[in-house]
C-alpha cells in the first residue's frame, strides 16, 4: 500500500468522525422544530356536547315559564281590571313551576334565559323573540301554548322529567282557561291531550289472566287515596304496579259517582252522569293496558266503603276523589311510554279539570308530589325601569 493511500484513508476517517456530531446536532434541531410545530399548531376545536332531550325541554320549560311570569308581573302593576285577581294568582303558580323546573345550579346566580342557549332551536326561537303578552287574553293564549309544547315534550321525555312536564303543562292549561273566563273571553283554541287508540296484546298470550293475589283493602273513604309518591321498593313503582293501581283508583271512582247520583240533583247530576260514563271508560283503557303490557288485571272488588262526609257533600267528594287520582296517572306518565305514556297524560289532564269542575284544587303540579318549599329559589327580578 502507497503512503498516498493510507493518507487518503485517514481523510476519509476523520471526516466521518466529524459528521457524526453534525448529523446529532441536525437531527437535534429537526426534532425540536417538528415538536414545536406540533404544539403551535392550533388544534381542530371540538364540537359541544349536545344536551340530552331531557334537559333541552326542562331547560325550554324554564325559559317559557319565567317568560310568561315576567308578562304576568308586568300586567299586575299596571291599572287594576277585569281579570287581575286571575293575573296574581298565575304570577304565584308559575313562580312555583320555575322554582320546580329550576336545577341548583340555575338558581346559583345563573339569569334564567342563559338556560335557553340548552333548549331546542325551535323553542328557543319561540320563546326568546316573541314579544311578551301584552293583555290578559294575550297570556291566556301564551299559556296553553305552552302547556302544548309541555305536553309534547312529555311524550317523550325521561320518565321523571315526563311526569314534571306533564304537570306543568296540565296546570298551564287550566289557568289558560282560568284567565280566558276572567277576562271574559272564550278559552284559547287549544285542545287537551287526546288518548290514543289502544292496541297491542301481550306477547305470546291472548290476554293476560287476572290476577288470583288477595284483593287489596277498600279505602275507608271515597277519594282517600294517598298522593305520596310511590317508592322505589314499591310495586306501584313499575309500570304493572302503575297500571294496576290506576285500574284500582279508576274502579273506586266509577263507585264514589254512582253513590254521588244518588245525592244530586238538577246540572250537577248531569254532569257526574257524564262523568260516570267517562271513567267507566278509563277503567276498560287501564285494563286493556294492563293486559297489552302483560301486567295482571286486578280482581274486582264486591263494593267500597264511603265515609259519612261524601254523602253530606257529594259534590266536595267527587273532587276529593278526582284528585286523589292525580298521582296514580303522574306515577304512568313517569313509568309508562309511547301510548301508554300518552294514554296518561291524557288522563292526568282529564283528572285535573274534573277536579276543578268540583271545586278541588289541583295544585301548581298536578300529578307531582313534592314539597313546594323544597324547589331552588329564583333569582331576584330585575328591577323594571321607569
Amino acid at each position: 500500500m502507497t503512503k498516498w493511500s493510507v493518507v487518503k484513508d485517514d481523510t476519509r476517517q476523520k471526516r466521518r468522525q466529524e459528521l457524526i456530531p453534525r448529523i446529532a446536532l441536525l437531527s437535534c434541531i429537526a426534532l425540536v422544530v417538528v415538536s414545536l410545530g406540533m404544539v403551535l399548531s392550533p388544534g381542530r376545536p371540538q364540537k359541544p356536547v349536545e344536551p340530552p332531550f331531557s334537559e333541552q325541554a326542562r331547560a325550554a320549560a324554564l325559559t317559557d315559564t319565567m317568560r310568561l311570569r315576567a308578562a304576568g308581573e308586568e300586567l299586575s302593576r299596571g291599572a287594576a281590571g277585569t281579570g287581575q285577581p286571575a293575573v296574581g294568582r298565575t304570577v304565584s303558580l308559575l313562580t312555583t313551576q320555575a322554582r320546580a323546573l329550576q336545577v341548583p345550579a340555575d338558581g346559583a346566580g345563573t339569569p334564567p334565559a342563559a338556560t335557553a342557549s340548552a333548549a331546542t332551536p325551535a323553542t328557543t326561537a319561540t320563546s326568546t323573540a316573541a314579544p311578551l303578552p301584552a293583555t290578559v287574553p294575550a297570556l291566556a293564549g301564551a299559556l296553553a301554548d305552552s302547556a302544548g309544547q309541555r305536553f309534547a315534550d312529555a311524550a317523550v321525555a325521561d320518565g321523571g322529567m315526563a311526569r314534571l312536564l306533564a304537570a306543568v303543562g296540565t296546570a298551564q292549561l287550566l289557568q289558560a282557561s282560568a284567565l280566558a273566563a276572567a277576562a271574559g273571553v272564550p278559552a284559547p283554541a287549544v285542545p287537551d291531550p287526546t288518548a290514543p287508540p289502544l292496541s297491542g296484546e301481550c306477547p305470546g298470550t291472548a290476554a293476560a289472566a287476572p290476577s288470583s293475589s288477595p284483593a287489596a283493602t277498600p279505602a275507608a273513604t271515597a277519594g282517600a287515596a294517598s298522593s305520596e309518591p310511590a317508592s322505589a321498593d314499591s310495586p306501584a313503582a313499575t309500570l304493572p304496579g302503575a297500571l294496576a293501581a290506576a285500574v284500582r283508583a279508576e274502579r273506586e271512582t266509577v263507585y264514589g259517582y254512582q253513590v254521588a247520583l244518588t245525592r244530586l240533583a238538577g246540572d250537577a247530576a248531569a254532569s257526574a252522569s257524564q262523568q260516570l260514563a267517562r271513567h267507566e271508560d278509563l277503567v276498560a283503557g287501564a285494563e286493556e293496558l294492563s293486559r297489552a303490557q302483560c301486567a295482571p288485571v286486578p280482581p274486582r272488588e264486591a263494593g267500597y266503603a264511603v265515609a259519612p262526609g261524601f254523602l253530606a257533600a257529594p259534590a266536595a267528594g267527587l273532587g276529593t276523589l278526582e284528585a286523589s287520582g292525580l298521582a296514580v296517572y303522574g306515577d304512568l306518565v313517569a313509568l309508562g311510554e309511547g301510548q301508554t305514556r300518552e294514554w296518561a297524560i291524557s288522563g292526568l289532564v282529564g283528572a285535573a279539570r274534573r277536579s276543578v269542575l268540583w271545586g278541588a284544587d289541583p295544585g301548581a303540579l298536578p300529578g307531582l308530589t313534592a314539597d313546594p318549599e323544597a324547589f331552588p329559589t329564583l333569582p331576584p327580578s330585575p328591577t323594571p325601569s321607569p
